[in-house]
């Protein structure tokens, strides 16, 4: 009888023992630990990030961060932490959480175009991705780099095609730069490699004149015009005196990109530079600014014509108006030139 009451004793106590460890295996790994209100929350923990690192970012989103860290513990998570960028979703429990940051790296997708220089594009970069802008910029100045790829300091910025791509949020520069060599090449595939040495021109060339039409008209389905002015310029043998080109020759010159340039003036005409077109025959050693993809296909895709000159068109703005002659073209500037003086743009 007293050893019957020694078993029940016993498994009172193995019941309340077990009980209470079901308790806390309920309230600390599985009971829900999220404090933020969204549906879901994004984590970024930088490469070489600590645990101490990770409580820092993690605290403002959970309930509860002292039984967070109990479960880190006995997971091991503390001694193994994982770059990248995660995604918390709202009621995740502890071992949801720690699951979710040690193996879900989510990436993310990064859009970049209209960049003018390869600094302004190791910025814009630099502000999506882990990696730095010295560190983009370094590697996408390489110059080992850029004269195994056949490309110089000043055409550097032709290799990066604008578009959206997805990477992991810690990708490294290195990574960034293989990628979009990758992309490029893809880019250039055997049909427009043929349409550009159709027009006697290679790549770089392509992405540079691409980039004027880029910058003499924002719409899309007028590139193609605009692009064959420029290339019947070049088959006369005539320069191609692009407005834009002194404008970047003029920002380069005086090191401010933040110029804003509404109207060439004349001796702006005289500024000696490779890139004034003006002064210099021929397409400029590099982009002016990054070119759309539009702006590119566009000079692989001209349109038929026989127009030399253009001037935007005051009765439809965003547009041009085009001419085969340098007295129609006179016509149509000076209606242009009344317009600004009319509305007072004097740069």
């Amino acid at each position: 009888m007293y050893f019957k009451k020694i078993l029940i004793a016993v498994s009172l106590i193995g019941l309340v023992i077990m009980a209470g460890f079901a308790y806390y295996f309920y309230s600390v790994i599985l009971t829900p630990n999220t404090a933020f209100e969204n549906e879901e929350a994004h984590v970024f923990i930088p490469t070489d990030a600590n645990f101490y690192q990770v409580a820092e970012e993690l605290k403002p989103l959970l309930e509860d961060f002292s039984s967070f860290q109990t479960v880190a513990n006995k997971k091991g998570y503390v001694s193994n932490v994982k770059s990248g960028h995660f995604i918390l979703k709202k009621g995740m429990n502890n071992n949801e959480i720690i699951n979710t940051i040690r193996s879900r790296n989510i990436p993310i997708t990064i859009r970049f175009n209209n960049q003018e220089r390869i600094e302004d594009l190791a910025g814009h970069i630099s502000r999506q991705l882990e990696a730095d802008s010295i560190s983009l910029l370094k590697v996408m100045s390489d110059t080992t780099f850029l004269k195994n790829q056949n490309l110089t300091r000043e055409n550097a910025l032709a290799l990066y095609i604008p578009n959206s791509y997805e990477f992991y949020w810690n990708s490294s520069a290195e990574t960034f730069r293989k990628r979009m060599t990758k992309e490029y090449n893809t880019f250039w595939n055997t049909e427009r490699e043929a349409k550009a040495k159709a027009l006697g021109l290679n790549r770089e060339e392509v992405m540079a004149l691409a980039s004027i039409v880029q910058k003499e008209t924002a719409k899309a389905d007028e590139r193609p015009s605009v692009a064959g002015v420029y290339l019947n310029r070049i088959n006369k043998g005539m320069l191609l005196q692009a407005d834009p080109t002194v404008i970047f020759a003029k920002k380069k010159n005086e090191n401010n990109f933040d110029l804003i340039i509404k109207r060439v003036l004349y001796k702006d005409l005289e500024l000696d530079s490779p890139y004034n077109t003006y002064k210099y025959a021929g397409i400029p050693p590099g982009p002016i600014a990054m070119p759309d993809i539009s702006s590119i296909d566009a000079v692989l895709n001209p349109k038929a014509h026989d127009y030399l000159y253009f001037v935007a068109d005051v009765t439809n703005f965003g547009y041009h108006k085009f001419a085969k002659t340098l007295q129609q073209h006179n016509v149509n500037k000076r209606e242009y030139v009344a317009w600004l003086s009319k509305n007072n743009v004097n740069r």
